[in-house]
């Protein structure tokens, strides 16, 4: 009898619930890995790890500054970093296993690397001999942990549409003996070297990781495909094609299609069947050859391709017996991870093609826009509450994952950065897009239905086969044709028969003996039956007892379950919430810190500023006080220069007059003389007026005094206008000396004190003081310095000073005068008088003025004129 294959399909995921559901979801996590700088390239780096969860970028020498002319230095956070250090088990341990466990346990996984071209993208994921990526020491982590469970090959067989067929053991062993006909045709020989490199030689013995919770009550079959994304064509790398060597065909592209469950695959894409890890390397790197093959042929660059490893594990449960799989399609269960190695995200400048490789570079950027586009769509979606179309369809890439973020299963994305500054621009809008696709959200996946066959099973029948095999080693093994050691068991039970051979007719002893043995067996085998009945009966009553006692702690066990369960989502949620507060606190203690530094130096600046404002504050009031000071001695300057030049004006008036007048009676007398001598009258000739002479021997002046002559200042004594009816308090210092003036400071009752004391202030009510100091001229100044004494609150003295008189002393300087004869007749004097006149000393050599002093009050000055003589 032939019994026909079922078909188990991927189970239908539940439709997606509204805004607003109670259905949990996690962050995209992403990571973020620095690849060292190699140290033969002595570059500039522009990339710093600051914590295990943030890196900063520093802007590279010469790049254009911003407008205020400094570099903005930029942080951005993940879920980690990991730095140059970091080994390849410590990634795979933090990134790639949790999506593995998963994997195990029914759950889809999604794990793609980001970055440009060069930055460990493939090392990352592929690793290198003796350090392993992400994608060896995923097989090895599913083989460690599903490899005793596995079924048999061809158990499991896909249907072309994204399921599996669940086979008989007859049909899976004709496939079985298929396959090794195939392998047992002997090949072409071949003196090629295998240069691959084994699984042995990636990772160690000691690195090896294995799944918790596996179900042991389970069938698994492991199965991968390998694909490449190529100008947005889809190529199978597994696919068997004939190799023309003379005319190469091209590979043909593949098509996306959706499933029953609106599940994206590949149509037509091989899926190889893997038993082991080695085996599964060995088939990925079949794929990298007919990869580099196809670059070839078709002259293209690998780094500007996506690479899509994915990794199918079917599962299904055992039957009761624990012994094959269970022949049900709703117990089936399909889940994959997709190791993507996207293509470099650098500028199309940067590759530097020209023709027909600008145009794939130009399709490859934009199928990496489009991914970007649709993080970004996800993102204003959940975030603003939109319900804006997601782009998927633009791109093969983002159409092939786009269930994984409506909620099919985890996404993860490693960052790879390159510190080098010649990347420092790509790598910002590398980080860019990884800072926006951290904040997108995809909906937890639902656990798959749990069979409702007792557990165990697996484990039952390999020690019931173990005790059988014991059994029948312990009678020297069984015998050609025997029956089950149970049916022997019974039979050596019941009494032996009897000798049956009949030698003769009258022989009557063989057949009774022969009757009553067998009516002996009847007997017993009737009391067995018995026996057996009420055995079974009673069997029967304690299952069923059992049985009620086994669903009432199955319901309690549900309650319970389902209690866990509920408290398991909120320490989850809780989890997740101190995730997210503790990242959050992570990103306010960075930007503290960083606005920490930016107020110390903010501050530093204020007080550099505040220190140079104060300097040229006080720099700006020492210039005021010279101003003030330079306006003060200018209008003092302007005042005497005006006085000076107003008294040269008077004198040299007066001076102008008076020559005037001796010319007007030179004339005069000239006019007389030749009247006299037209009218022969003999009058008395006039005298002249005698010369004035001067009070210096020395001195004398030829010209005559003029008629109106005024009368001689009196240099007598004035007194100071000070003086009042008030009593006043003297103070001359000790230290003055005594000058003979003719003015002199006469104040009535006053006091003369040498000292002020509160004793004599107490007594008047004016205060003046003498102060006498050098003057530019070399000669002595004296100061009176007046004052107003009034009391103070206190019961004591106080003086408010309110002007200032100068008395000024100066030296004339006294020119030598030779003495001119008065021999010669008159005609010789006339000519002489008329030059000679100008030189009489027309006023005394000392003149008082009182002028407007300083701003403190009027004053007294004494000006002594040098006496000139007109050449």
């Amino acid at each position: 009898m032939m019994i026909r294959p079922v078909r188990g399909k991927t189970p239908r995921r539940p439709a997606p619930k509204k805004a607003g559901s109670s259905s949990q979801k996690d962050p995209v996590g992403v990571y973020c890995r620095v690849r060292p700088l190699n140290s033969d390239e002595g570059v500039e780096c522009c990339i710093e790890v600051i914590s295990s969860s943030a890196i900063q970028l520093h802007a590279p020498d010469g790049l254009k500054a911003n407008r205020n002319g400094e570099f903005k230095e930029t942080q951005y956070s993940f879920k980690k970093v990991f730095g140059v250090t970091t080994s390849q088990k410590e990634l795979f341990e933090d990134v790639a296993k949790p999506l593995v466990d998963d994997l195990i346990h029914g759950k889809n996984g999604l794990l793609f690397t980001y970055g440009v071209t060069g930055s460990g993208k493939t090392f990352t994921m592929t690793g290198s001999a003796g350090q392993g990526g992400l994608l060896p020491r995923a097989l090895d982590m599913i083989f460690n942990s599903v490899g005793p469970y596995q079924a048999k090959r061809f158990v499991f067989k896909p249907d072309d549409k994204n399921g599996m067929e669940v086979q008989n053991q007859v049909d899976a062993l004709l496939e079985r003996q298929k396959r090794d006909l195939h392998l047992a045709v002997p090949k072409t020989p071949t003196t090629r070297i295998r240069m691959d490199p084994e699984f042995g030689d990636m990772i160690r013995p000691d690195e090896a990781c294995k799944g918790e919770g596996v179900d042991e009550d389970s069938s698994f079959s492991v199965f991968v495909s390998y694909i490449e994304i190529y100008n947005n064509y889809i190529y199978d790398l597994l696919e068997e094609v004939p190799f023309d060597p003379i005319k190469p065909k091209p590979p043909q592209s593949k098509i996306l299609r959706e499933d029953q469950n609106h599940n994206m695959y590949v149509a037509g894409c091989t899926e190889v069947e893997v038993k082991s890890t080695d085996e599964a390397f060995d088939i990925f790197w079949k794929g990298q050859k007919r990869r580099r093959i196809a670059n070839t042929q078709l002259n293209r660059e690998s780094s500007r391709s996506h690479s899509v490893f994915i990794i199918k594990v079917a599962q299904a449960p055992l039957d009761a017996d624990g012994d094959n799989v269970l022949q049900d399609k709703n117990q089936v269960s399909v889940a994959q991870l997709c190791l993507v190695d996207l293509a470099g995200s650098e500028r199309t400048s940067r590759t530097r093609a020209e023709g027909s490789r600008l145009r794939e570079a130009g399709n490859i950027n934009q199928s990496l826009m489009t991914l970007r586009t649709c993080i970004e769509v996800l993102r204003e979606n959940q975030m603003c509450g939109t319900n804006k179309m997601v782009p998927y369809r633009d791109s093969k890439v983002t159409h092939l994952f786009k269930n994984y973020f409506d909620g099919e299963g985890k996404v993860r994305m490693v960052v790879c950065v390159n510190p080098n500054a010649d990347d420092y621009e790509e790598t910002m809008l590398v980080m860019r897009f990884a800072e926006m696709t951290q904040e997108v959200e995809v909906a937890r996946p639902v656990d798959r239905p749990i069979c409702g066959f007792a557990a165990g099973r697996r484990q039952r029948n390999q020690a019931f086969k173990e005790e059988l095999s014991r059994r029948l080693e312990e009678r020297g093994g069984p015998l050609e044709g025997d029956p089950p050691a149970t049916l022997n068991q019974l039979l050596l039970s019941l009494p032996p028969l009897p000798p049956c051979e009949i030698l003769d007719a009258s022989d009557d002893h063989t057949l009774p003996r022969l009757m009553e043995v067998l009516e002996a067996r009847r007997r017993i085998r009737q009391a067995l039956s018995e026996e057996h009945k009420k055995t079974a009966n009673k069997l029967r009553s304690m299952l069923q007892d059992l049985d009620g006692n086994l669903n009432g702690k199955e319901n309690f066990i549900h309650q319970q379950r389902g209690r866990l369960e509920e408290r398991d989502r909120t320490i989850e949620s809780q989890k997740t919430e101190i995730d997210r507060l503790e990242k959050k606190n992570k990103l306010l203690e960075s930007k503290i810190d960083v606005l920490q530094k930016t107020t110390n130096i903010y501050q530093e600046d204020k007080r550099s500023l505040q220190h140079e404002l104060d300097s040229r504050a006080q720099q700006l009031q020492r210039e005021l006080s010279d101003k003030r000071r330079m306006e003060a001695r200018m209008q003092g300057m302007v005042t005497d220069t005006k006085l000076k030049w107003e008294k040269e004006c008077e004198r040299r008036v007066n001076a102008k007059q008076l020559e005037m007048q001796n010319k007007l009676w030179v004339k005069d007398e000239k006019l007389k003389q030749l009247k006299a001598i037209v009218t022969e009258t003999k009058t008395e000739k006039p005298q002249r007026p005698s010369r004035e002479k001067d009070r210096l021997p020395a001195k004398r002046s030829a010209s005559p005094s003029p008629v109106p002559t005024a009368a001689p200042v009196r240099p007598t004594h004035r007194r100071s206008h000070s003086a009042g009816g008030d009593r006043w308090v003297d103070h001359k210092p000790a230290s003055n000396v005594d000058l003979d003036t003719v003015m002199q400071p006469n104040l009535p009752n006053a006091i003369k004190v040498t000292t002020p004391s509160e004793k004599a202030l107490s007594k008047c009510d004016k205060y003046v003081l003498t102060h006498q100091e050098v003057a530019s001229d070399g000669e002595i100044q004296t100061k009176l310095i007046k004052g107003e004494v009034f009391k103070t609150r206190g019961g004591g003295q106080a003086v408010q000073f309110t002007d200032i008189e100068t008395l000024r002393q100066e030296a004339p300087a006294v020119p030598s005068r030779k003495r001119r004869s008065s021999e010669g007749n008159c005609a010789q004097q006339d000519e002489r008088m008329d030059g000679d006149w100008t030189d009489t000393e027309t006023r005394c050599s000392y003149a008082v003025e009182r002028r407007a002093g300083s701003n403190l009050g009027p004053g007294y000055q004494h000006h002594g004129y040098q006496k000139r003589r007109k050449p």
